[in-house]
């Protein structure tokens, strides 16, 4: 170990003070002498210490409503001197500083202001200035000065002087610094993207407080860290930790369910549906769902919107699964669920999602507004001589909510509230159809009557022409396309009823 530091002074100025009187008594133990400011003075002189006021170091009170306390070169002298400089040493006795080698500070609750709908003036007094110049200023200093800006580093400072009888060494010094950085950066990203928000700047800055290393990312020669709080969306019932892949899956289970209100179950493989059904139950729902590819649905993630009961819990049972989430599952469900200690069974809680996504490419970042838009029956615009009938409109609703999440190029076959099949992720519309009406007929399902959605235009009409000889009768897409009047005039021939929504759902 290098550099022994015997902490002799300590500044301690916190807004939150849970946890902090262990550490003051192992201090003053330490014979250390405190520094400090209004509620934390009193909360030292309570714990039975003796404590300098800072308006005492300074020689000036606390000022402008509390906004001026710290900011003075007493106080940050003795944090930045550098000890071993002799210019230093002999300013601090020409103005009689005292050397500060320990900083406790943490910042005003800024998030936490913002996050409760507090009005504008409350937010903008809760910009810490004097607290992020002392972190700024001990973290800088570290070769001699211990931060601390954390409650969360409080024991791990205890536990270093209750080791080494007061004294710290520069690889602790270096590693609060580390943190306290990791604190200030938070905290001004924070700020700015509260500012940020009208006309903003082309700037992007995102700051994660918690991480949890996966045991992989897609395969298992990559790396991969999951950054965010997932305690915040699922409460994890059972089942060993989610993995990269089935991060990605739950991601879009999360967004594909979200689309539906009555009671519907979604399986998922790749992000891709491969079973969807909506029905008067969930039970049904689940049936129906798996009915769609039972092949594809080994191993998958299933999704419902309901709370699951034990009969719907038995027949789920029966499939290998990887994760199940759900709002709700009654005891009895649980008990059968939980059987297998590996599956993973999430139950989702009701909290808001961002509104908008980014991910890394080339040399950079991209963002974009998440695809939010969801066509309605008003928005589906008939352009040929027939007309979906109600039942028909109805399953164009659910195929177009099922198109919006599957890879593009993307064509999903529906009928009666269930997936028939879809083609997922093709070169070109053509493949995407004729694989998802392959698909469809190789586990038995009936396309006379059945609609079909795509995620984008068609540049031809030869989906139509192909689509009518399945026993299509009804189509959804975004129009668009030069040759609009050709796939129309194709609909009209097969008798066919197409609507346009004027929204193309490309995902790639």
């Amino acid at each position: 170990m290098s550099h022994p530091v015997k902490i002799k002074n300590a500044l301690v100025s916190v807004y939150y003070k849970d946890g902090l009187d262990p550490l003051i008594h192992l201090l003053h133990k330490h014979g250390v002498t405190f520094y400090s400011t209004g509620g934390t003075e009193t909360f030292i002189r309570d714990l039975g210490y003796d404590v300098v006021p800072v308006e005492d170091l300074t020689g000036y009170p606390s000022i402008l409503g509390g906004r001026v306390k710290t900011l003075h070169p007493k106080v940050f002298g003795g944090i930045l001197s550098r000890r071993p400089l002799e210019s230093d040493k002999q300013q601090l006795q020409e103005y009689e500083i005292p050397e500060i080698d320990l900083v406790i500070v943490d910042l005003y609750p800024f998030e936490e202001t913002v996050a409760s709908g507090a009005p504008e003036q409350d937010i903008i007094e809760k910009i810490d200035i004097g607290g992020i110049s002392l972190i700024r200023a001990a973290a800088k200093n570290f070769n001699d000065v211990v931060i601390i800006a954390s409650k969360h580093d409080y024991q791990q400072l205890a536990d270093i002087l209750s080791e080494n009888e007061g004294y710290t060494f520069l690889q602790h010094r270096k590693e609060f610094a580390k943190r306290a950085f990791n604190v200030s950066s938070h905290y001004d990203s924070a700020i700015f993207n509260y500012f940020n928000q009208e006309q903003p700047l082309p700037v992007f800055k995102r700051s994660e407080q918690q991480a949890q290393v996966l045991r992989y990312g897609e395969n298992p020669h990559q790396r991969g860290v999951f950054y965010g709080n997932l305690d915040n969306l699922f409460d994890k019932l059972n089942g060993k930790e989610l993995s990269y892949n089935n991060l990605v899956d739950v991601d879009a289970a999360v967004a594909l369910i979200d689309e539906f209100e009555v009671p519907t179950f979604a399986i998922l493989k790749h992000t891709n549906a491969c079973g969807v059904a909506s029905r008067a139950d969930l039970l049904m729902a689940w049936q129906d769902a798996l009915a769609c590819d039972p092949v594809s649905a080994f191993g998958g993630v299933i999704i419902g919107n309901g709370e699951i009961d034990e009969a719907t819990a038995t027949e789920i049972n029966k499939l290998f699964f990887e994760v199940l989430i759900a709002p709700a599952y009654t005891d009895g469900a649980l008990h059968i669920l939980t059987g297998k200690k590996n599956r993973i069974i999430l139950r989702r809680k009701d909290t808001p999602l961002p509104a908008t996504q980014f991910k890394t490419l080339l040399n950079g970042i991209i963002e974009q507004d998440k695809d939010a838009v969801i066509e309605g029956a008003s928005q589906m615009e008939t352009v040929t001589a027939n007309k979906p009938t109600d039942s028909e409109l109805a399953d164009l609703l659910f195929a177009n909510k099922v198109v919006k999440h599957t890879k593009s190029n993307a064509i999903v076959l529906a009928k009666d509230g269930q997936l028939s099949a879809s083609g997922v992720g093709q070169t070109s519309r053509v493949d995407a159809l004729r694989q998802a009406i392959q698909k469809a007929k190789s586990f038995g399902f009936d396309l006379r009557g059945a609609v079909l959605a795509s995620d984008a235009f068609f540049p031809f009409s030869d989906c139509v022409e192909i689509a009518a000889e399945a026993g299509i009768t009804a189509i959804t897409q975004p129009g668009g396309s030069i040759r609009d009047q050709e796939s129309i005039a194709m609909a009209n021939k097969k008798g066919v009823a197409m609507v346009f929504t004027g929204v193309r759902h490309f995902k790639h």
